[in-house]
């Protein structure tokens, strides 16, 4: 069965709940551990759910606000449902041959009466 693993960025409602709410507050501290940031890149580290992260950054994080990893990234997993297949006698099956493409039946021109 498939998994589809999922995650939560919560560092904007860490900061908030370490009554800061100016990204720019943040800019210092991360600097004071060696992690250099313009005002831009801190911001969208905030304001976003980022893609990667390195685990310098992470670590400083987690150093500032004195928490952990799982505090700031709450992660999930779930089961896929299967996948169900055409129920019989569908449009699909009465062209099985055509690989699941429908094509039009011809038509008889007849004249006008």
């Amino acid at each position: 069965m498939k998994r589809q693993a999922s995650y939560r960025w919560r560092l904007r409602n860490v900061m908030a709940e370490h009554n800061m709410f100016n990204t720019t507050e943040l800019v210092p501290l991360l600097a004071d551990r060696g992690i250099i940031l313009s005002a831009s890149q801190v911001h969208r580290l905030v304001s976003g759910t980022p893609e990667r992260l390195s685990l310098a950054v992470l670590a400083a994080l987690c150093d500032i606000f004195d928490t952990t990893a799982a505090e700031l990234i709450v992660t999930t997993a779930e089961n896929l449902a299967p996948r169900r297949a055409a129920a019989a006698g569908s449009v699909n099956d009465t062209n099985a041959g055509n690989s699941g493409t429908v094509r039009p039946l011809r038509a008889i021109l007849r004249p006008d009466p």
